[in-house]
């Protein structure tokens, strides 16, 4: 489910696309958008404050063989939580699962592991080494 939340839109309807299109899923849940609070601690231990809202969309769907899919993702986009939803509902099935990794996993893995090491480049560009010179006095 980490990668449905890494995923664009265009890649989940590009990887369903490589499968042979969206299977059919009943809306158990239609996807519908809503504010969550976000709580923080200041330093990890101390007290937990409301830092602000975050807009999620989330969706449930019922495959025909009766696997279930949830999918909480932020955002308003409701195609790419029911597309997340029937993600996890297939990846309950091994033989899905396999594809799914071929065409939608290792493809978005890819992509952020190139941007991350793209951020890691831009970051170590600006990096600032300090030093100390002794001075020779006594």
């Amino acid at each position: 489910m980490r990668i449905c939340a890494e995923a664009t839109e265009a890649e989940l309807e590009r990887a369903f696309a490589d499968c042979g299109g969206v299977p059919d899923a009943e809306d158990v849940r239609a996807p519908e958008a809503g504010l969550v609070m976000l709580r923080g601690r200041i330093g990890g231990d101390g007290g937990p404050f409301n830092v602000g809202e975050a807009t999620v969309t989330r969706a449930v769907v019922r495959l025909p063989d009766g696997a279930l899919g949830y999918s909480y993702l932020l955002g308003r986009s409701a195609r790419r939580a029911r597309l997340a939803a029937i993600v996890d509902a297939l990846g309950q099935d091994a033989g899905w699962r396999e594809r799914l990794d071929a065409v939608l996993v290792a493809p978005v893995t890819a992509r952020r592991e190139a941007e991350l090491a793209e951020r890691r480049e831009q970051a170590a560009a600006t990096r600032v080494n300090f030093f100390t010179l002794v001075r020779g006095e006594d």
